[in-house]
C-alpha cells in the first residue's frame, strides 16, 4: 500500500517519486440471551475487525450494538499498548484489550465468556470460517491490500477514510468492489448526519442559487514533532516490520507511530487527507460530483514543519475549478467545515453546526423540497442493513475515491509546482504524462505485491 512518494525531505519532486495468531472457533451467543430482537445466530453477520486502535475500538462499540451482527474474529499486529501516551494508563488498546472486551459484551448479554478468533496477521482473520463482512481501520498504508484481499474472498466491506493511501489504489479498488458486487461502506460517517444532509438538500433544491464558491476547511497540519522523537527499539507486544508492512519500513519513532503516523507520507496522507474524506466529501455530495471531479487543480502556499519525523504540509491550500464556474478552496485557513456559497444565498456545516444566509433553513421543521438525498441516520446501521438488502451504502468506494482526488492531484502540483489539468471522465492528467504516471504509480516493499 505504499508508494508513489518518496520518504524523505518534502521538496516538491522528492516528495512522489521516489500476520498469524491461533485461531479461536467463536461460539455464537444465542439470541435469548441478548434480548428478543437480537436475530438468531444463523441469521447474524459474522464480522471481522482489522486494526484495534483508537478508531478501530470505536467501531468496535458500534458493531457491537448492532443485533444484526456477530463480532468472530479480531486483528491487530500490537498485542496491546496505550496510544501516544507515554505512560501506560489509560484506556488500552491493540488485540488483547479488544478481544477482552468483545469477549465481556457478550457475557453480560447472559451468554458464556465466548472468545473471538485473534489474528496478527490479517490474511489468517480472512480465512476464518465465520467472517461474512470486515471492517478495516488500520493506517492508511494498509487499506488497500487488506480490502482487496478481503473483496476477492468475497467479503463485504467496511474501510474507515481515506478509502486508500494512493490514488491507483483507490481506482483498483472501487473497480475490484463493482466487479464482485461486493457491499462497500465508507467510514465517511458525516454522511449519516442529519446536518449535512440538510446541507446538501438545500443545495439540491435550489435555495442557494447556482453554486459559485466552495470553501472546505480542514485542521491545520504538523508544525512540530509531537511527543518523543528518540529513534528506538520497536516495543515487543508490536510486530513493527509487519506494520510497515508493503511500505518502507522507517526508524521507529514514539512521535512518528500511534496516531502521528500519518504525519509522514510512507504510511498516511498528513491531516490534509485525514480530513478531505470528511468535508470535501460532503462538497462533492452537494455538488453532484460523486462520479466525477475538479477540472483543474492547483496547489499554493504549502509549507512544511522543519523536522525529518514529518513531510506532510502544515499549512496548505488546493485551488479547484468544477464545471460550471464553481471554484473551491480547501485548506486549513479557511474555517473548519464546509461553506456553500450560491447565487441566493450561502450555507455552512460542520459537526453539530448548521448555519445559513436564511436562518429558517436550518429550522428543523423547515422542508428543504422534493428533492431528496440518500437518508442514513446510523453509519454502521447502513452498512449492515445493505449487507443484508445488497444495495448500495451511502459512502460507496468509488464515491469515497473522488472525494479525496483532489488533495492526491494537490501533492502532484506541489510536487512538480504546476496546475494540474484533470480529466475527471477517464481520471487522467490532461497532457502532462509526468504527473500523471506521479499520481499513478504504486510501488510496494517485498514481500508484498502490487497487482493493480
Amino acid at each position: 500500500m505504499l508508494k508513489t512518494r518518496r520518504y524523505a525531505s518534502p521538496t516538491r519532486r522528492a516528495f512522489l517519486q521516489t500476520i498469524g495468531g491461533a485461531v479461536v472457533a467463536p461460539a455464537l451467543v444465542p439470541s435469548s440471551v441478548l434480548g428478543a430482537e437480537r436475530p438468531a445466530p444463523s441469521e447474524r453477520i459474522g464480522l471481522g475487525i482489522i486494526g484495534l486502535g483508537s478508531r478501530g475500538f470505536n467501531l468496535v462499540h458500534s458493531f457491537l450494538r448492532e443485533p444484526g451482527v456477530q463480532v468472530v474474529a479480531l486483528c491487530d499486529v500490537d498485542s496491546k499498548h496505550y496510544r501516544d501516551r507515554s505512560k501506560n494508563e489509560g484506556q488500552a488498546f491493540g488485540l488483547e484489550p479488544a478481544c477482552e472486551m468483545v469477549e465481556n459484551y457478550y457475557a453480560r448479554g447472559g451468554g458464556p465468556k465466548t472468545a473471538p478468533g485473534a489474528y496478527k496477521d490479517f490474511r489468517a482473520l480472512l480465512a476464518h470460517e465465520g467472517v461474512d463482512a470486515v471492517v478495516v481501520a488500520t493506517p492508511d498504508h494498509w487499506h488497500a491490500l487488506c480490502t482487496l484481499e478481503a473483496v476477492r474472498q468475497g467479503k463485504d466491506i467496511y474501510c474507515e477514510k481515506p478509502v486508500t493511501h494512493l490514488f491507483r489504489e483507490g481506482q483498483v479498488v472501487y473497480r475490484e468492489v463493482a466487479k464482485r458486487n461486493a457491499v462497500f461502506q465508507t467510514g465517511s460517517q458525516q454522511r449519516s448526519d442529519e446536518r449535512f444532509r440538510r446541507a446538501v438538500e438545500l443545495v439540491h433544491n435550489g435555495h442557494l442559487g447556482k453554486i459559485r464558491r466552495v470553501e472546505v476547511g480542514l485542521p491545520t497540519g504538523f508544525g512540530k514533532p509531537k511527543g518523543d522523537t528518540a529513534i528506538q527499539e520497536p516495543p515487543g507486544h508490536l510486530d513493527y516490520d509487519f506494520w510497515c508492512g508493503p511500505s518502507v519500513v522507517l526508524p521507529y519513532i514514539p512521535a512518528r507511530h500511534h496516531r502521528l503516523w500519518r504525519g509522514h507520507l510512507a504510511y498516511g496522507g498528513g491531516v490534509l487527507m485525514d480530513w478531505i474524506g470528511h468535508h470535501n466529501d460532503i462538497a462533492h455530495w452537494a455538488l453532484g460530483m460523486d462520479q466525477s471531479g475538479p477540472t483543474r487543480v492547483e496547489a499554493v502556499g504549502w509549507t512544511y514543519a522543519e523536522t525529518d519525523v514529518y513531510n506532510t504540509p502544515e499549512n496548505y491550500e488546493i485551488l479547484c475549478q468544477y464545471p460550471g464556474g464553481i471554484a473551491s478552496s480547501i485548506s486549513n485557513t479557511n474555517r473548519l467545515g464546509l461553506k456553500l456559497i450560491g447565487e441566493d444565498g450561502w450555507v455552512y456545516v460542520d459537526r453539530g453546526i448548521i448555519e445559513a444566509s436564511d436562518e429558517r433553513w436550518t429550522q428543523k421543521s423547515f422542508d428543504p423540497g422534493p428533492v431528496k438525498t440518500y437518508v442514513s441516520e446510523n453509519h454502521t446501521t447502513n452498512f449492515i442493513e445493505c449487507v443484508k438488502s445488497r444495495q448500495p451504502c451511502v459512502a460507496p468506494a468509488e464515491t469515497a475515491h473522488r472525494s479525496i482526488t483532489p488533495g492526491h492531484l494537490g501533492y502532484v502540483s506541489d510536487a512538480l509546482g504546476r496546475p494540474i489539468e484533470w480529466d475527471p471522465v477517464n481520471e487522467r492528467v490532461i497532457d502532462d504524462d509526468e504527473a500523471d504516471t506521479l499520481l499513478k504509480t504504486v510501488i510496494y516493499r517485498e514481500p508484498w505485491k502490487w497487482e493493480g
